[in-house]
């Protein structure tokens, strides 16, 4: 499976960035054929901050041989400082101040946001590709999932639903897309495996949308489209469930019926591309992709060390 695993990893890399960055495009461009347009048009392909913290994810899990919080905190901290105009919500500069000056541990000063509950936005989620990919064989997804996401996203929606996307993701690397897609089992397992009753019940509610053939217009509207975890990344999960054999497709879907765009670019090519790899991602894009060697290198590096450690 070596050359296989390398491009679905690379897939799902490349995937979620172009995911971003094409999603925060469609802010301005919100209609496909205009979105089209500016995509062949445009030179690079600028991501945000969902894919800055992807990248700082899978730098501390390279470098840590795994999750270790205070680290990931620190990679984080370090590439926000590098680069603060990503676009980053208020929650993880907030909680890289206050640790700096401090000097609390991260998951305890992002558990002290929203009123000591803290955050359930879709942050830990938008960025836990590399968590999926280097733990997809491994019984302890769930809780590296939740150890990645509490150094920002320390409320349990919040940590579930990154963990949630996390499992399709890994099931994206498991699945042979020459074969007919499970999609029944691939959603009752997602359901399954959510800890908290919101995530799960939005799980059941994608099912639904699935079955009944919702358009995408009314599955966003009644699934959610918001920075909430809870209201976000169970429309990237019907987006590519809608849509398991098209990567641009599935892009599109996700994209292209408003609310939190990049991230639900971010997450449903995710998953699209560890599913089909990187054979089913235009390649001009991938070309025009920003910093794509850096991308490129941590996806090979996952698959390498993943390879090794026996995921």
């Amino acid at each position: 499976m070596g050359t296989d695993l390398r491009g679905k990893y690379l897939g799902a890399m490349v995937g979620s960035a172009l995911g971003d960055a094409i999603g925060e495009l469609a802010f301005r461009y919100r209609k496909k054929e205009d979105l089209c347009g500016v995509v062949n048009r445009i030179e690079k392909l600028t991501y945000t901050d969902d894919t800055a913290m992807t990248i700082g994810l899978a730098e501390s899990i390279l470098e840590k041989r795994g999750i270790d919080a205070q680290h990931l905190g620190d990679t984080f901290s370090r590439n926000f400082q590098r680069e603060p105009w990503r676009g980053y919500a208020s929650g993880p500069p907030t909680i890289f101040s206050m640790v700096r000056r401090y000097g609390t541990p991260y998951v305890e000063t992002a558990r002290s946001l929203f009123g000591g509950s803290g955050s359930l936005g879709n942050g830990a989620a938008m960025r836990i590709v590399p968590v999926g990919l280097f733990f997809h064989r491994s019984d302890d997804l769930y809780e590296a999932a939740c150890s990645s996401a509490e150094v920002t996203h320390a409320h349990p929606i919040g940590m579930d639903g990154a963990a949630v996307q996390a499992l399709a993701i890994a099931q994206g690397v498991k699945l042979d897309p020459e074969k007919e897609f499970p999609l029944d089992s691939f959603i009752q397992s997602l359901t399954a495996f959510a800890r908290t009753l919101q995530i799960r019940e939005k799980m059941r509610l994608v099912q639904r949308s699935i079955s009944e053939d919702l358009s995408p217009n009314i599955a966003a509207h009644r699934l959610g489209r918001s920075v909430a975890v809870d209201e976000s990344m169970p429309f990237a999960i019907y987006s590519f469930l809608r849509h398991p054999k098209s990567f641009e497709d599935c892009l599109y879907c996700a994209i292209l019926n408003g609310g939190d765009r990049d991230t639900l670019g971010a997450m449903a090519c995710a998953i699209a591309g560890a599913y089909l790899g990187i054979g089913a991602i235009p390649s001009l894009w991938h070309e025009k992709l920003e910093n794509r060697e850096t991308i490129d290198r941590l996806a090979f590096s996952l698959a390498e060390l993943g390879n090794r450690a026996g995921g």
